[in-house]
């Protein structure tokens, strides 16, 4: 019989380091979202590079309007328009103004911006300013907004929207990220069927198969269905061997726990070049899961109930497809901060994540714990996130607020 080699959460967590990031490619910008930077991006020039407008009005010397008021106005002449997108010569001197778009670049000598609110038309040719401006006043510097040999975005950060629009306005047309890791996904049981075939009795859909590529790609790698194995132990070697051809990680999920037909251990110790780093984690659901270093791939035993192995997912493996797939400090997730509607019993010395239905009442977030075993998929549809009950406390006491971890 094959023993747990039980550990904490945190101490499996501090495998990551075990394993490599994967390599590199240069993607087009418009391929690059949601992709995990390589290198650390440094600006090659000033931005916007010239100084320009954030309102509509007139460019002018400040000193032109001190002490113009409504009813002292200052008046000033005014040389022309200054065009979008185009130089203007144009210089402004004491007493004069250019009127001038948003975005519009200062002609020479203008310090300023009167927005077109405070002022008043006379004619062509001149205008009553009624507010004072200071120098710099509704004006960008050419580098307000980005220095040339800034680092703007460190290596290992995962791309948003904004970034992208960053590397575009700095003509950046391309950008070096991560490969995003490859996750083969093994079913084992010979009760586990294909989603096409008729359930005969005892036998159960290929659910795993299909959570965990979901849950696999939200943590941005690349899912590899790799079919469904049957209880055998040559059949299982085999499977993982050929996984490990394709994949960067393996996740292999049932046969995690111990007994006679659960063959997942013996698989992982007989593949060459195997270590197993555990079997068994403190955290409940999903104690017996496993993991092995097979060459420089991570190789998980997850449980074979739907409601542990995403739990599991979420809790730990999640960390690791990150890790390899270059992100630096783990993707942020949602949470939000709610009252736990019961109390919750906890054994010490382990964590323990509980599905949670978040629920309004007069105006605050209340986390109502669903009832129902780890084979029941539906709690995971009817539940808004998971909380965490910390192994060294012995649970929740109705109204202690609480931070739920929200799904994807």
């Amino acid at each position: 019989m094959k023993f747990f080699r039980v550990v904490s959460l945190d101490d499996a967590l501090a495998h990551r380091g075990r394993f490599e990031v994967v390599g590199t490619e240069q993607l087009a910008l418009g391929a690059a979202f949601g992709r995990v930077l390589a290198a650390d991006f440094v600006s090659p020039e000033d931005l916007p590079g010239f100084r320009r407008s954030i309102v509509d009005g007139f460019a002018v010397q400040a000193a032109s309007t001190f002490g113009a008021s409504e009813t002292a106005p200052a008046l000033v002449d005014v040389l022309g328009s200054v065009s979008m997108g185009a130089a203007t010569d144009l210089r402004v001197g004491r007493g004069q103004a250019a009127r001038i778009p948003t975005g519009g670049m200062l002609p020479g000598g203008a310090d300023a911006v009167v927005m077109i609110e405070h002022t008043e038309a006379l004619d062509e040719d001149s205008v009553e300013i009624a507010r004072a401006v200071a120098p710099g006043q509704n004006v960008v510097e050419p580098s307000d907004d980005v220095a040339m040999g800034a680092v703007l975005l460190r290596r290992g950060r995962v791309l948003r929207a904004a970034d992208i629009g960053l590397l575009a306005a700095l003509g950046a047309t391309g950008v070096s990220v991560f490969r995003r890791p490859r996750v083969a996904i093994l079913s084992t049981g010979d009760e586990v069927m294909p989603l096409g075939a008729e359930l005969g009795p005892g036998q159960v859909r290929d659910v795993n198969a299909w959570t965990l590529s979901a849950m696999v790609e939200a943590a941005g790698g690349v899912p590899i269905r790799r079919g469904i194995v049957a209880d055998d132990e040559g059949a299982l070697l085999d499977a993982a061997r050929g996984a490990l051809q394709v994949a960067d990680m393996v996740l292999i999920s049932g046969g995690s726990s111990v007994g006679t037909r659960d063959l997942t251990i013996d698989t992982l110790e007989a593949l060459p070049d195997s270590e197993v780093l555990l079997h068994g984690v403190a955290i409940k659901p999903g104690k017996p899961t496993i993991l092995a270093r097979v060459g420089g791939a991570a190789v998980w035993g997850l449980p074979g109930h739907v409601t542990s192995a995403m739990v599991v997912f979420e809790a730990l493996v999640r960390a690791f497809v990150e890790r390899i797939g270059g992100v630096q400090d783990g993707l942020l997730r949602p949470t939000r901060a709610a009252r736990i509607s019961r109390d919750l019993p906890s054994e010490h010395g382990r964590v323990d994540f509980v599905r949670v239905r978040l629920e309004e009442r007069d105006g605050a977030w209340w986390a109502a714990p669903l009832r129902g075993g780890s084979a029941l998929i539906r709690t995971m549809v009817q539940a808004d996130g998971l909380v965490r009950i910390e192994r060294d406390t012995e649970g929740l006491r109705e109204g202690e607020v609480v931070q739920v971890q929200l799904w994807r």
